[in-house]
């Protein structure tokens, strides 16, 4: 029975990986001994730094099928193999759907599902080849299975990133083990820009059970073990990473069945 992560050495690819919640898988990975390479449009002013190792970084827009493909080639040129793809990029700007154009619900669906696929397509053709297979971790959200207002399209895309994970699970087994991630909030550098002043951020976080949000590397740390040999025998699951979830509405406008106490 095995008892650590056995990351040490395994070659792990972090798309988005240099800011928020990539970053914080990136150093995770790194902090287990792990070869990171990750990937953003834009290089990150700082490097991704964690364990004593720095992960290497590729420009890639991973809407764009020639940039992804380029992008695993060369890790595997590099690197000799890929271990673990965790599928981090991701979001959406704030808008309310009836007021949204075609062109941005093309483009956030691209980004949240659409490239995943494709990111997953060119790992997965490499991980067939190698004799232990490889692990995919999708990062993926509550907003997947909740109401998602100002972000619907979103929403609508992780939804469809959950059903994707369930899917290739089947197709690519049993080389290859499919996982994703319902990720609830998190507090990033850009937190200001969803949930508003640090009261604010605070405020929403007493909304979780858990009584804050999450920190980047506790998402990481879920990401790490599903990619590890500890999860060998997990694949097309949903682990749901949010503080025990939203407390519904209704609990905060009753005023029967409240108790006293600590």
């Amino acid at each position: 029975m095995r008892t650590e992560l056995g990351l040490a050495g395994a070659v792990v690819l972090v798309t988005g990986g240099v800011r928020g919640v990539g970053r914080g898988i990136s150093r995770v990975f790194l902090a287990h001994g792990a070869t990171v390479v990750t990937c953003a449009r834009n290089a990150p002013d700082a490097p991704v730094a964690g364990g004593g190792g720095e992960a290497h970084f590729l420009a890639c827009d991973v809407r764009v099928p020639e940039q992804v493909a380029a992008l695993v080639e060369r890790v595997v040129a590099e690197h000799g193999r890929l271990d673990v793809v965790v599928n981090n990029a991701g979001g959406a700007p704030y808008a309310p759907a009836a007021q949204n154009s075609p062109r941005l619900h093309d483009k956030v669906v691209q980004l949240n599902l659409l490239a995943p696929l494709l990111v997953a397509q060119h790992a997965n053709a490499v991980m067939q080849r190698q004799d232990r297979g490889g692990s995919i971790v999708m990062v993926s959200s509550v907003s997947a299975t909740r109401p998602s207002p100002g972000t619907a399209a979103y929403g609508a895309a992780k939804a469809g990133l959950d059903n994707l994970t369930a899917t290739l699970a089947v197709e690519w087994a049993p080389k290859v083990r499919v996982n994703t991630l319902d990720v609830g909030m998190v507090r990033t550098e850009q937190a200001h820009l969803h949930y508003g002043s640090d009261a604010a951020v605070e405020a929403v976080g007493k909304t979780v059970p858990l009584g804050r949000l999450a920190e980047p590397e506790e998402v990481g740390a879920c990401a790490a073990f599903l990619a590890s040999g500890l999860a060998s025998y997990v694949s097309g699951a949903r682990l749901l990473v949010h503080g025990g979830g939203e407390m519904p509405a209704f609990h905060t406008a009753t005023d029967v069945n409240h108790q006293e106490g600590p």
